[in-house]
């Protein structure tokens, strides 16, 4: 295999703000395999909260690149199982997972979805992100784009407010996302509020290793709590299944498509919802992730959707929420 990394800089639409941070620009890694004349593509974003740049995703898999354009490519699961051996980190490990099974996939000239035996004919709707603003910026947000599920990033001394006010604008399903913002006793006490507002659930909102904040959520939050920073990687799974209603699965902190579908598996064996997320990726993560939700409860996939303009083709979500699926194998990606 021949293996390429270039750099985009991806524009966002409006500043994106969570409860941490706030930027105007998404800087992503684009990997590319290619053997027997075919490209498969994956993609890892850059992420301040777990320290992740351009930079040092280049030089991990510039540290084994002779080892990896040399290694015999037969299945995703092998080559993953490799990288490991290698002690890259996930975001480096998904972009080549990613590249992987869209390699794979055009090989044999199928999608991944049909590969792996799952039906994409019903899926979940993607919801569509609102990031943290002044409240009429976000109304505006929400008009500019009508969406039939809205996830509303919160995380400030005006929670409740924004959500009443939104409300207001819009009959759409609600989801809020407080990225480790509250305490048990914020999220308890607003819960049967927001879910008189419309809520379906609540992604986060305590620190990832609050535990024991979490217990008492399980026993008195009247909303599903859905994990996302507390569920990083497989071994995250048992743990989450014990505290949370469902598990929000990121391929870039997970490592990629390859992990993700063991954690769906194990998370559907313990009875918990899955959603799978994304990190502000251009189409070429997007569609990747695409491909796991005839497998999911809920999806977060607005990535694309989120950018002043794209790099790829690939997946398109159409105004309703259907999804176009490419005819390409693999994920579907060709680069503009």
């Amino acid at each position: 295999m021949k293996i390429s990394i270039t750099k985009y800089v991806l524009p966002l639409k409006h500043t994106f703000s969570i409860s941490r941070e706030s930027h105007d620009f998404q800087d992503s890694m684009i990997v590319g395999l290619s053997r027997d004349g075919e490209t498969g593509y994956g993609e890892a974003t850059a992420n301040p909260y777990y320290k992740m740049t351009f930079d040092n995703m280049k030089a991990e898999i510039e540290a084994v690149r002779n080892e990896i354009e040399n290694f015999n490519f037969t299945l995703p699961e092998t080559f993953h199982a490799f990288l490991v051996s290698k002690n890259l980190s996930n975001f480096a490990i998904c972009a080549l997972d990613l590249a992987a099974n869209d390699l794979y996939g055009k090989l044999l000239n199928k999608p991944l979805y049909d590969i792996w035996q799952t039906d994409n004919s019903t899926y979940p709707i993607t919801n569509y992100t609102i990031g943290i603003d002044s409240i009429p910026k976000m109304v505006e947000k929400m008009k500019e784009t009508p969406w039939p599920i809205y996830k509303i990033k919160l995380g400030t001394k005006d929670d409740v407010e924004i959500v009443r006010e939104l409300r207001k604008h819009t009959n759409a399903i609600f989801r809020v996302d407080a990225n480790c913002a509250w305490t048990a006793e914020e999220t308890i006490a607003n819960a049967p509020i927001l879910q008189k507002l419309g809520v379906e659930f609540i992604e986060q909102p305590l620190k990832a290793d609050d535990w024991e904040g979490m217990k008492k959520v399980q026993q008195h939050c009247v909303l599903p709590v859905i994990a996302d920073e507390s569920c990083i990687v497989e071994s995250d799974v048992p743990q989450c299944g014990l505290h949370f209603n469902g598990i929000n699965i990121k391929l870039t902190k997970c490592g990629g498509l390859t992990p993700a579908r063991r954690m769906i598996a194990e998370a559907k064996a313990m009875g918990i919802k899955v959603m799978v997320g994304c990190m502000t990726e251009s189409s070429v993560g997007i569609s990747a992730i695409a491909q796991l939700i005839p497998q999911l409860d809920y999806v977060d996939m607005d990535g694309a959707m989120l950018l002043k303009e794209d790099i790829a083709h690939g997946v398109i979500i159409e105004q309703n929420g259907n999804i176009v699926f490419p005819t390409l194998g693999g994920s579907g990606i060709k680069m503009r």
